[in-house]
């Protein structure tokens, strides 16, 4: 992977939906090497998948989305990877991260209401085996997701800004 890939990693990650001719113009590339990198960084799984940030609430569907922070006893001869891959699969967890700190794991989880969110912790989360300890953070207000802003400002409104 040289230079170019990696500006065309940063310029996809920014837009995924940009196309291969803006690309070109971008880096300069034919349309051809472009649409060729970019098949070999997806062959080579350092492009995963594409994706969009959705605006549920402007979409008008309720979703509550809470922080779990979970202590948790490492398997011998496995660490924490086998936990990791138990939780990874229900549809609840939309991110799963090993983190230093006071807890081993952080979760983000979505449900329809907070019963819910609770409801999938006390049922699905804390039972498991080498789950020491939950803590649970209900997100009242997302700013940013995925380097995205999300705050709207009515037009002709100021923005404060300082150092």
């Amino acid at each position: 992977m040289d230079e170019k890939d990696k500006i065309l990693l940063q310029l996809l990650e920014e837009n995924s939906r940009v196309t291969a001719d803006e690309l070109s113009v971008m880096t300069e590339l034919p349309v051809a090497e472009v649409a060729s990198r970019i098949a070999a960084l997806e062959e080579a799984c350092i492009i995963r998948k594409y994706s969009t940030v959705v605006d549920w609430e402007r979409a008008g569907r309720e979703v509550v989305s809470a922080i779990i922070e979970l202590k948790v006893s490492p398997e011998r001869d496995f660490g924490y990877d086998r936990i990791a891959e138990r939780i990874a699969k229900f549809n609840q967890v939309r991110a799963l991260r090993l983190i230093t700190g006071t807890y081993d794991f952080q979760l983000l989880v979505t449900g329809s209401t907070m019963q819910d969110v609770a409801r999938f912790v006390s049922e699905h989360i804390a039972p498991m085996d080498r789950i020491r300890e939950t803590a649970t953070h209900i997100i009242m207000k997302t700013y940013k997701e995925n380097g995205n802003t999300i705050i709207e400002h009515e037009s002709g409104e100021r923005i404060p800004y300082s150092f």
